[in-house]
């Protein structure tokens, strides 16, 4: 990636530079009157953290002026369930079925004691890595998910301390805590998976997860925001359930709560239930704007009507349900029904830019129509959906007053020759590889792949060791536990 020419000497990674910048692109993506608006030429000025102007043309004084030139600046990305893992999803994309390759806990493990896979040092490092890459792909508010299935039970007030600080340091907005869960599916025989509770546990990490926001909450700078997590609708107890919902109320937060997103759930549901995630919770009046809930690949009519009713968003992660086979039905049948979709990574690579792809494409051949839906639209998700769905209106949109929170996208990559309307070459063409630059809080985190104080290419050297250190652990939570060879062979023969 080549830099804007005249970047000034003293605009320095990890720092907030003193005093008015003023960015200038090809275009600048501004907001006014409710919705995003394309600038050409336009003018982005920042100071103290803030925007104080997106337009044409600023007539102040400013202390220092960036050309990015064939760019576009833009709100940053806000990204509901963010990886902050060494990504083990992507195993079983050529590998099925899945409670066959250590996706459920058989009752072998179970009984001899699930143990943590990774150590304190390497949960730690997992994050700040995860977090390192949101930033190179233009993602500038991350709400973190990572997997269970490697874990004890639930994650660790120890590794999100480490999370808070990890964000702190590299310049991310997060909205995080402990995910908790009071449950858990337990695999007896081939495909015949039952859950298993015990409700205390997950009172207590509960219990850990509200300690953890109310000494995080607000740290360096604002960058840290409580977000209570617990698992899944159908690893959770109803006592939880309406214990975690009245603390969000305490704390004024988020809930986050993966919901109508697979048939293992539908089933499980109406065993325990009888009734769908959405349906048991609307009935126990658990439903409310301070739910986000991915992905709702799975979701019926009826359930997607009780989220416009109350008020839920949906965390939209189309590449992840894609590559496994669903898709939402669909993005323009929710937004018409008015419900909030903010859009979510939730694999590897992060890439916001490839789900957004991704969407527009399921969208379309949901509805049997090449005008279901628009860049635009799944562009908006991306920025003010995923600023409703986390209740802020200061993140998400470039206008006076609102977060500095920015991410430049390269127009002039070869491989998305022509560029035509910026959002349409955006979705349509790129990646996130064309991210140029982030800001957050008015601070640069990210400028031509390198980030503060992080070296990502050394970092990726480590993951890798650590992610094939978790592998060679499979086949102790993998049915009949067979070796790694015959869990996860090759693509092709490998000759030798």
């Amino acid at each position: 990636m080549k830099s804007p020419m005249n970047l000034p000497m003293d605009l320095a990674l990890g720092k907030r530079p003193a005093g008015r910048t003023l960015m200038t692109a090809e275009w600048l993506l501004a907001h006014r009157d409710g919705g995003h608006c394309l600038v050409p030429r336009g003018e982005l000025v920042i100071e103290n953290g803030d925007v104080i102007f997106a337009g044409t043309r600023f007539d102040g004084e400013v202390a220092r002026r960036i050309d990015f030139g064939s760019a576009l600046i833009s709100p940053g990305l806000v990204d509901l369930d963010a990886l902050s893992d060494i990504d083990t999803y992507v195993l079983v994309t050529d590998n099925q079925p899945g409670w066959a390759k250590g996706r459920i806990w058989p009752r072998s493990y179970v009984e001899r004691g699930p143990y943590e896979m990774y150590s304190p040092e390497e949960l730690a490092f997992q994050k700040r890595f995860a977090f390192g890459l949101l930033l190179l792909n233009g993602i500038t508010t991350a709400a973190p998910i990572a997997s269970l299935y490697y874990r004890q039970w639930s994650e660790t007030v120890a590794e999100f301390d480490a999370a808070a600080d990890a964000a702190g340091d590299l310049g991310l907005r997060v909205f995080l805590s402990p995910a908790f869960r009071s449950g858990g599916m337990v695999l007896e025989a081939p495909g015949r998976m039952t859950p298993v509770f015990d409700e205390e546990r997950g009172l207590d990490g509960l219990a850990d997860a509200i300690a953890f926001i109310e000494r995080q909450q607000g740290r360096h700078g604002g960058l840290v925001n409580g977000m209570l997590a617990p698992d899944r609708v159908e690893t959770c107890t109803l006592g939880l359930l309406r214990r975690t919902m009245a603390a969000a109320d305490d704390l004024d937060c988020r809930v986050r709560l993966h919901m109508a997103q697979g048939p293992s759930e539908l089933e499980t549901m109406r065993t325990l239930h009888g009734a769908t995630g959405p349906q048991w919770m609307a009935d126990h009046g658990l439903l409310s704007e301070r739910l986000i809930a991915p992905h709702a690949t799975y979701a019926s009519p009826g359930d997607l009507q009780l989220y416009a009713d109350h008020g839920v968003s949906i965390a939209h992660s189309p590449l992840v349900s894609a590559r496994m086979g669903s898709i939402l039905n669909s993005f323009a049948v929710c937004r018409e029904l008015g419900i909030n979709i903010g859009m979510a990574t939730d694999t590897a690579p992060p890439d916001m830019l490839m789900n957004l792809l991704m969407g527009l494409v399921a969208c379309r051949i949901s509805e049997k129509a090449p005008d279901a839906v628009f860049s635009a639209n799944l562009f908006d998700a991306a920025t003010l959906g995923g600023a409703k769905a986390l209740g802020r209106t200061d993140i998400g949109r470039l206008a006076p007053g609102v977060k500095a929170d920015i991410a430049v996208f390269r127009l002039d990559d070869p491989h998305m020759t022509p560029t035509v309307d910026p959002i349409t070459t955006l979705v349509l063409g790129g990646s996130g590889k064309v991210t140029q630059a982030v800001f957050v809080d008015g601070r640069l985190s990210m400028l031509d792949g390198k980030l503060a104080g992080f070296d990502i290419h050394a970092a990726r050297q480590r993951a890798q060791r650590q992610f094939e250190g978790l592998v060679a652990k499979y086949p102790d939570r993998s049915w009949q536990h067979p070796p790694v060879s015959e869990l996860f062979p090759p693509s092709y023969p490998i000759l030798i």
